[in-house]
Formats: structure tokens, sequence, C-alpha cells
């Protein structure tokens, strides 16, 4: 019985922070395993702290509950195994409220940053409470009045505008629920918002904007062919920091994206329609179990490379008040933090703690969440040690790669940092597949009529073997993107040769201004039919490229049915209907939709296109305009083609022309026995574009095909039927 137990009534504040008693229903715990477990009708707290001096649990009765209910003083050497700090309490049920408070130096030059007065979330947290409201500027542990800012430490108790944490339980009738496995060249990726995908009023969906909502999609995203969902941040995060407004009217701008996560266990509250005191959990596993059972998997989009604890002058929310020194990596001067992800801080991912407590999430989010895999944001940082140098073998990224839990979840890499890494192609070793950035840029490029991009197109739709292959690798490593959230939506790609992200903020300064873009006649959207025109054809062109190309192909979410963000490429703050999908386009844009639909249908339908390896020379065959070989080395030239060998047959004939004049291409001799067929021609009109299987008209092989200007063409080789 080492720790002590208050029964707190309603009393100001400066009592309670003192106060100690007695040890009823309280016993030392145990420091495993770490964060909160029921144990023998009571629950047991445990979390890491190695510089702290004193801890206290507090438990609430309400999430807005300024005053705890309970206040558990923990003893510095009963309630302490190491640096693990752990507590029993009776009585505790899921749906209780609790936080910490932590002690020990306040010297930010030494690296430490504890502040009794803060009250904390358990980095463990499973699950933390909505606070409409949350107010970053009032969890400060600094006194932001004082001349010497965040070196004078605050005696403001915040726990009236603190979320509290949730302790849950793991229990759920999963019914056997098993992961699809699907592999990596079955794979059709479809990235999207939770709130983006169904809030807007025309999603006709019963719980728009939470998981239940997304579930509610299923089937469409079932019947366009979609395999995988990546679903954009899902750990906890503020939706609303209250850090921007928009520039043309004042309003607050929030945190739409949510790549600020406050903890690393706990899903998303404002995305349960049901509560967030432990609904969000449930309903997250909702979720996973109803993708599962339409063989669809789920892939999250994880921060573990900073936090939403910002710079020197940002909130105290739980690691930087836990241990600053160890989950941060600090600069010479260790009052301030090393930026290398452009938002003020970076985890320290190799410190064996931390590497320690990203494996434990890792692990948590397949074992209890029962999720399919991760893209990592900004991993190159996780590749960073103390210093920020990018190490050859970062233990953490092998840990992951070897872990035995993990060993069959997916694992995607965005390969690069906002310090200047890109590791595209070098990122790790085998079981990292990696965002592949050339790709995008290479494929967007060839399409915009750039000279000088035959041969790095020709590349990419083969898988990328210039990137890959020297690491042993094959095109299931590169996972081939045109757009992501994270820039212009395909429609915008077509229609705004620069950016338009005023409403940000930050005066259009914000956003990357390499972007590869053309508008074809006039900036944003326009009544010119002609140049409408172009654009869906090159639309289709983009879309065409991406689900025949080896590798595994994703689309961002709303593509298919031309969303728009209207020029804005770096919407991560636009909670509203720029980023919000608009399923009215979906009935405008029904010929687009269905193209989409068709060639995943066709992708799926020619495995060829989708091994994971890469082409040999007598699989495939490079074809100019006149039948021979592609002239690679003149920049001007636009055209190319390929015939692909499957079985042992010339199956597929590939055409695309970038230029702006037609190109006639002299058409190969299909095998003996076998005619060309259209399969799909950008440049026609629906339904033709693509046709139905079987319905494919027959191609006179004696005459040149002319290909029109900005447009691909696929052909099929099918046995010549006696009369």
């Amino acid at each position: 019985m080492a720790a002590s137990v208050t029964k707190t009534p309603e009393r100001p504040l400066h009592d309670y922070l003192t106060a100690v008693s007695d040890s009823t229903g309280v016993r030392v715990g145990s420091a495993l395993p770490m964060g909160t477990s029921q144990q023998d009708n009571g629950g047991n707290f445990a979390f890491f702290s190695r510089h702290a001096t004193r801890v206290r649990l507090e438990l609430f009765d309400r999430p807005e509950d300024k005053i705890p209910s309970r206040q558990i003083e923990l003893d510095s050497t009963r309630n302490r195994t190491g640096d693990v700090w752990h507590v029993w309490v009776d009585g505790i049920l899921p749906g209780q409220l609790y936080a910490y408070r932590v002690d020990g130096p306040y010297s930010p030059s030494e690296g430490q940053r504890f502040n009794f007065a803060t009250l904390l979330l358990d980095p463990f947290a499973t699950a933390i409470s909505r606070l409409a409201n949350w107010d970053f500027g009032k969890a400060l542990g600094y006194d932001p009045s004082a001349p010497e800012r965040d070196m004078a430490c605050s005696k403001i108790d915040d726990a009236a505008d603190m979320p509290k944490c949730v302790f849950t339980h793991e229990h759920f009738k999963w019914d056997g629920d098993q992961p699809p496995k699907h592999p990596w060249s079955k794979m059709v990726i479809y990235e999207a918002h939770i709130r983006g995908f169904t809030f807007h009023s025309s999603s006709g969906v019963q719980n728009p904007g939470t998981y239940r909502g997304l579930v509610e999609k299923i089937p469409y995203l079932k019947d366009l062919g979609v395999t995988s969902v990546e679903l954009m941040p899902v750990l906890e995060f503020n939706e609303k920091p209250g850090t921007l407004a928009q520039s043309q009217t004042g309003a607050p701008l929030g945190d739409y994206w949510g790549y600020n996560p406050v903890v690393f266990f706990a899903p998303k509250a404002s995305y349960s329609s049901s509560g967030g005191l432990g609904q969000q959990k449930l309903e997250f596993k909702e979720m996973v179990q109803a993708f599962h059972r339409a063989g669809i998997e789920v892939i999250l989009d994880v921060v573990f490379n900073h936090t939403g604890e910002g710079d020197e002058l940002g909130p105290t929310l739980c690691f930087r008040g836990m241990d600053n020194a160890i989950f941060y990596t600090l600069a010479g001067d260790k009052r301030y933090y090393r930026d290398f992800t452009g938002t003020g801080n970076t985890i320290n991912a190799n410190h064996p703690v931390v590497r320690d407590h990203i494996l434990a999430a890792l692990r948590y989010w397949v074992v209890e969440m029962h999720v399919d895999g991760f893209r990592f944001d900004l991993a190159s940082v996780l590749g960073r040690d103390e210093s920020g140098k990018l190490l050859a073998n970062a233990p953490l990224l092998e840990r992951i790669a070897e872990d035995p839990i993990l060993r069959d979840v997916k694992l995607i890499a965005e390969a690069w940092d906002a310090a200047g890494a890109y590791q595209v192609g070098s990122f790790s070793k085998q079981r990292w597949a990696e965002w592949n950035g050339r790709y995008r840029d290479d494929v967007r490029r060839f399409w915009r009529g750039d000279d000088g991009m035959l041969g790095a197109f020709g590349s990419r739709i083969c898988g990328s073997a210039d990137i890959y292959a020297h690491s042993g690798r094959g095109p299931e490593s590169s996972i081939n993107f045109i757009t992501c959230h994270d820039g212009f939506t395909l429609n915008d790609l077509v229609s705004y040769r620069y950016k338009h992200n005023q409403a940000n903020g930050e005066n259009n300064r914000d956003g990357g201004t390499d972007n590869f873009s053309e508008n074809y006649g006039a900036e944003g959207e326009t009544a010119d039919a002609g140049i409408d025109a172009v654009r869906k054809r090159q639309i289709k062109n983009f879309l065409l490229t991406l689900l025949i190309s080896r590798g595994v192909p994703m689309l961002l979410g709303g593509d298919e049915f031309r969303r728009t963000q209207n020029g804005n490429n770096n919407a991560w703050c636009q909670d509203n209907d720029t980023s919000w999908f608009d399923w009215t386009c979906l009935g405008r844009q029904g010929e687009i939709h269905r193209f989409v639909r068709g060639i995943i249908a066709f992708r799926r339908a020619h495995p060829v296109l989708s091994e994971e390896r890469f082409y040999i020379d007598a699989e495939i065959q490079w074809l100019g305009r006149a039948g021979g070989s592609p002239n690679w080395f003149d920049p001007k030239e636009k055209a190319l083609a390929c015939a692909i060998r499957e079985s042992g047959q010339v199956s597929l004939l590939l055409m695309f022309n970038a230029g702006t004049n037609p190109a006639d291409f002299v058409l190969p001799p299909p095998s003996h026995g076998f005619r060309w067929h259209l399969a799909v021609d950008t440049s026609g009109l629906t339904p033709e574009d693509p046709f139905a299987d079987g319905e494919e008209p027959i191609v006179d092989s004696s005459m040149p095909w002319s290909l029109k200007a900005r447009s691909s063409a696929i052909f099929v080789a099918r046995r010549q039927v006696a009369k």
C-alpha cells in the first residue's frame, strides 16, 4: 500500500494541487503492461518517465471537470520499477476518465520541462475524451507574459481546458475476422479522409463524417474495384488549435488533415458517431471488421515523426511533460528542438525507449484494432539519430521490418522529410514499399508535354527498375500515384497552372510550387467546352497510365469524379467545402467514374500489368511511330508504344501521345491467329472509353493507327474466330 488517495470535494484549485491522503483501495501495481489494463477488479496504470521526481494520477467524473474526484499520489520508491511508474486502483471500470501530473526539473536549457500545474495525457491512452474547443494556448507549461517566455515556468492549472484519457477495455466480438492479405500485385489503394469523405450533405449517409459513415460507403468502394483504403490520420489530434485564420474573412482555421498527433494509441474521438468516452474505439473496430468482410484492407497514415506539441513555445500536452529530453530530438542548446519535420519538433525515434513506444503502438493497432498496414508520414525522420544524421541501418526501421507481430503487415514509407532527405529507392531494405515521388513527377511532366521525358516515362510504367532494382527489390516497392492529399487533386492538376492557397491564411506562401500542372487555356473552372475536353482527356491519360503501370497504384479519393479544391494544393486547414467530397460530382462526372472503374477491371483482367517483378526483354517490345525502336534521345519526341507478351503470346499493345499533334503508329503484327481489338481510347466518347470486355472492335492492322493529340490507347490481341 504505497500510494495515497484523496476523495476530493469541490474546492479551490490551489488547495487540491498539494493534497495528499490515505491509501484506500490502492496498491503498488505492476510495471507491465505499459498503459492501462484491467486487473483483479481494478485498473493498473503504468508509464515511463526517467527524470520525474513526483507523479500523481487524477481521476475525473466528467470530461469538462477541473477538479478530480480522486487524486492518487505515487510513491517514488514503491510505485516505481526502474523508469516505469505504476499503480493499481480498485474499482476502475471502462469509461473512467484519468490524467497525470508529473513533476521534475523545469530547466529548458537542460532539456527538461516538467510542470506539475499542467495536466498530462497518458502516452499509452487508447481513447481521449472529446473537447469541442481545445485551446492549446491554455496548455502552455511556461508563462507567455514573462520576459524570458518559455524559460519561466507557469503556475496556472489547465485541467478544465484539457481533455481526459479514457480507461478502456479490449473486449470485442471479432467473429473470426481475418485480414484480406492482398498481395501487392492485386492491390488498388484509395486514399481518403474519414471526415471529408462523407461529411458533405450530398454523401447520403446516416452518419456523416464518421467511421460509420465510411462503412456506409463500402459498397461504393467495392464496386469501384478498391482493395485497400489508406486513411489519413486517425491518431487523436486537436482539430481546432487556433493558430491561423483565413486572410479574407478572419475565420479561424483548423487542423483538418490531422498530422499533429497528441498520442499514438487513441483513435480520433470526433470521428465517432456515438460518443467520445471509448465509443470511438468500438466504432473503429466495427469499421475495420466491415471492411474486412468486404475484402478491403485498412491502411493507416501514421505520424510518428513529430507531435502536436510544436516548438519551445508550444503547449505541454503529453510527451513534453513526461520526459522532454528523451522523447524529442533537441538542439545543441537544449532549450530548442531540432526540426526535421517542419512542425517545430522531431520525435527522438531511435532512442531505445522511444523505439519501444512506437513499436508498441504499431503492435496495438495490428493486434487490438486489426489494421492491415501503415503509411509512415515523413518516414526519413525515423532513420535519423539524435544529431539528425541519417543512419545506414536505422534501428527502428529494422525493428519494424523484422518484428514478428508485424510480419504480414503492409509497410509504406513517405521516403523523405522536411530537412532535405529524399530516399526514394534507397529508404530501407526488404519489406518497405515507398510512395514513389519520382513516378508522380515524371508522369506529370510527360503528359504535360515536357521535353526529354520519354525514357523516364517508359521506366515508370514498367515499375521503376532504375530506382529499385539495385537494392534487389521489385516493382511492388513502388507505390505509384499521380495525386495524393498533399497537392492538387487530379481535376486541379489539369485546371490550374498555379496554386491558389490564399484561404490558408499565409498569403499563398504555403504549398509546393513544382506542381508540373497546366490549365490548357484558362485558369480554373471554365465554360469553354474545348478546354474542358482536353482536361477530361488528360485526366483519363493519367488514370490509364497509373493503372497499367507495374507497381502498386494509389488513387486519391474523389479523383474518380473530378473532385476539386479550387486550386488549393495545401488544404490541410480547410475543414469545409474545399476539402469535403461533393458527391453531386459523381452524377455530373459519371464518364470519369465509369472510366476509372473500367480501367481497374482491365488491370485485374490482365495480371501481366501488375506482376511483382520487372519486365524482361522478351516480354516487352518498345516501339516508335514507324514500328521500330523509339527515338529515346530525341527530346522533342512525345509519342511511345510498347507491345507486351503474356503466356508467350503478344497480348497487349499500349500507345501514348503527349504531343499536341496526332501520332501515326505502325501496328506490330499480333501472334499467329490473333487480331488486334481496341480496348481503350482516351480520345473516344463514353461508353467506348473503355469498351466493355468482349465488345472491343477489331482494328485493321495493315493500316497505321492515328493516335490523337494528348491521348492514349490500349489494344488487346484476341484469337480470330473462324466464320
